[in-house]
């Protein structure tokens, strides 16, 4: 896994590329898939990340990035 938790990413959504890059916090790790809603994402490691105005997602380890300044 390259992320772990409390780490600070730059989350992007693959599937809709208009929306832009947010910065988040790595809040859960999923390494399994315990559920068919993880069907949607491809194999890997999917996170939940939570944005600077608390909403949160999952999004795949593939569409995120370290934040830098």
């Amino acid at each position: 896994m390259k992320f772990t938790y409390d780490d600070i990413v730059w989350a992007s959504e693959a599937s809709n590329p208009q929306v832009p890059r947010r910065k988040a916090w790595i809040v859960g790790i999923f390494e399994s898939r315990p559920g068919p809603y993880f069907d949607q994402f491809p194999p890997g490691p999917v996170y939940t990340v939570e944005f600077e105005d608390g909403s949160s997602t999952e999004i795949h380890e593939a569409d995120l990035t370290p934040w830098s300044l």
